[in-house]
């Protein structure tokens, strides 16, 4: 009987997400920021061989507790499909207000086009790097 858990390369565990305060504070301190209509993306690269994903959905955004958690779910399903195709980078989603009133494909569309906005953004050097 199926689980209804994604298995192998689709799995969401714990080696894939940010779970430590320090592990936010880092990407919060120095991060490449990008905007879509419903989120805004902070990344900043790591050393561990692979992207993570720590959610930062706060109250004062999205007021509602379903729109919390829907835009939650659709956050990680997104990453899940498209982390193959991100570096080693450690990623930290915040909300924005128009989240709530957007559609599921809405959301969906403008959640795959952050994801790939952030692919090419990473193939770029930091506008802050020195060499």
């Amino acid at each position: 009987m199926a689980s209804g858990r994604a298995t192998g390369d689709y799995a969401f565990g714990s080696e894939l997400r940010l779970c430590e305060a320090a592990e936010y504070e880092r990407v919060f301190a120095d991060a490449r920021r990008l905007g879509g209509r419903s989120v805004t993306l902070l990344m900043r690269a790591n050393e561990l061989g692979h992207p993570r994903l720590g959610l930062a959905i706060s109250r004062k955004r999205l007021r509602r507790a379903v729109d919390r958690n829907r835009l939650k779910r659709h956050v990680r399903e997104t990453f899940r499909h498209l982390r193959h195709r991100l570096p080693a980078v450690d990623c930290v989603v915040l909300a924005r207000q128009d989240a709530a009133t957007m559609s599921a494909a809405e959301l969906h569309a403008d959640l795959e086009r952050l994801w790939q906005k952030a692919v090419h953004a990473l193939a770029s050097p930091h506008p802050d790097s020195r060499t």
